[in-house]
């Protein structure tokens, strides 16, 4: 029985499976593009559950194609947008906000108050990265001041205990939300969480 290599290609406008042979050959491919969600200038999203349904559609063509199945599969390697920010419910597994794309720049705001502020250097220091809204950490920051009040509140009550809402700030429902409710990360950590 033959053995093939599953490429999974998330990107940023679509979703891509390719089979390979022992020998690296393209056995078979499947592509599929999903929605391009832009609520303002500069803002730009995608349906986490959207890209999932993309991804697990187009593999489970390729593999069709290649006229093999999933246990002929020894590997997957994934290829994602990268800083594509997804923060989802830890029991539910749903998003909790859409995907904020890499290329959104809702957060260029907080990033200039955050150098303005004299914290680009330690920013620098401890990641290795300046302070951009290209990256995931103000999106995450975004999300999560958005979200808290409506979003997360009820969730917690549910999950994580009797609290009693009246006395709790969004900052201190964020702290009780992070460790039990929410899951933050970009989309190759989803394609993980999903696979598993």
């Amino acid at each position: 029985m033959s053995k093939f290599i599953l490429a999974l290609d998330q990107g940023t406008t679509s979703s891509r499976a390719i089979v390979f042979n022992h020998n690296g050959e393209i056995v078979s491919m499947a592509q599929k593009e999903f929605t391009q969600i832009f609520p303002q200038p500069a803002w730009v999203e995608h349906d986490a559950e959207e890209i999932w349904s993309t991804q697990i559609g187009v593999a489970a063509e390729a593999i069709a194609k290649a006229g093999t199945s999933p246990a002929d599969i020894v590997a997957i390697g994934i290829t994602n947008q990268r800083e594509t920010t997804v923060v989802w419910h830890r029991h539910t597994g749903k998003p909790i906000y859409h995907a904020i794309v890499w290329q959104d720049r809702r957060t260029s705001s907080i990033c200039d108050e955050l150098k303005s502020k004299g914290h680009a250097k330690m920013i620098q220091d401890k990641t290795g990265l300046v302070t951009d809204a290209y990256f995931s950490g103000t999106k995450l920051q975004w999300i999560l001041q958005q979200t808290v009040s409506f979003v997360l509140a009820p969730l917690i009550v549910g999950y994580c205990g009797n609290l009693q809402m009246v006395q709790y700030t969004p900052q201190m429902l964020l702290m009780q939300a992070a460790p039990c409710c929410i899951i933050f990360t970009t989309c190759n950590g989803m394609m993980n969480y999903y696979n598993c």
